[in-house]
């Protein structure tokens, strides 16, 4: 459904921050990128949804492919039409308005209201916490309720390529657990491809058909969810295990050197 060709970005004419990013998603399948901070996770799923343009970014080479078709250029709401939704980090709700104004801002492509009824209840029965606050001002939910809200507004453009941003930042873990579970059934039952940018490895990799890890700028190993869990440098350099399987100390992990091919 997506593919990224030896993609590269800069911005501000100067900083060159994907080095030639290759990346495919097949349709039906949740696709997870893991990466430190600053790898260039973020600039990957802008490059895709259009937004670069607004930070000043710019793809210099290589396409991005949709469906058969390179999409980079296009405006960002005519890639939401084409069918791709991005989810931001840090939820980015509207805060000022309630949880159905915000649903109704996600279906902005939509001028059928009725149907837009239909996509808020459709929603709503995905996320009941969001029912019982329909009405409730989007500033006064907890952290999980918004990132609830923010997939949901996501979902009422009717996606077929999803894409998230960490969801579960700031998020206690049984949140966490909650929220992956409800993007696994929309995988299964909604047919939407996912494109999951993570920190949280385990978890990612549990619920991923397939990977890639992101360096510097560049892919460095790629994967089926299973195969990358057991990589050894998976499992010290993001799950903090030693070769032995025991846990490290969170400074071991810190500190660690990543191994010359990682970065060759």
């Amino acid at each position: 459904m997506l593919t990224l060709n030896n993609v590269e970005v800069i911005y501000d004419n100067i900083i060159l921050v994907l080095k030639g990013v290759y990346l495919n998603v097949p349709r039906g399948k949740l696709v997870t990128l893991l990466g430190s901070n600053g790898a260039g996770k973020s600039t990957t799923l802008k490059a895709i949804s259009g937004l670069l343009r607004t930070e000043r970014g710019e793809v210099t080479r290589g396409t991005v492919e949709f469906e058969g078709k390179n999409i980079y250029g296009l405006d960002p709401s005519a890639i939401v039409r084409r069918g791709i939704a991005q989810v931001f980090e840090g939820r980015r709700v509207f805060e000022h308005l309630n949880v159905r104004e915000n649903l109704i801002a996600g279906a902005h492509i939509n001028p059928n209201m009725s149907k837009v009824n239909e996509d808020i209840e459709r929603v709503l029965d995905y996320f009941p916490r969001l029912r019982e606050r329909v009405r409730v001002q989007s500033g006064y939910l907890s952290g999980g309720e918004q990132q609830m809200l923010a997939i949901g507004r996501g979902l009422m453009s009717h996606p077929t390529l999803l894409m998230l941003d960490e969801p579960s930042l700031g998020l206690a873990p049984m949140l966490v657990e909650e929220i992956f579970e409800i993007l696994m059934r929309l995988r299964d039952q909604e047919d939407v491809t996912i494109l999951l940018v993570e920190q949280n490895a385990n978890l990612a990799l549990q619920v991923a058909d397939e990977g890639y890890v992101l360096e510097n700028g560049k892919i460095v190993m790629q994967g089926s969810g299973d195969e990358l869990r057991s990589n050894a440098d998976i499992k010290e350099f993001y799950l903090g295990l030693s070769e032995a399987g025991e846990k490290k100390s969170f400074r071991d992990v810190k500190h660690y050197r990543r191994r010359k091919r990682w970065l060759s």
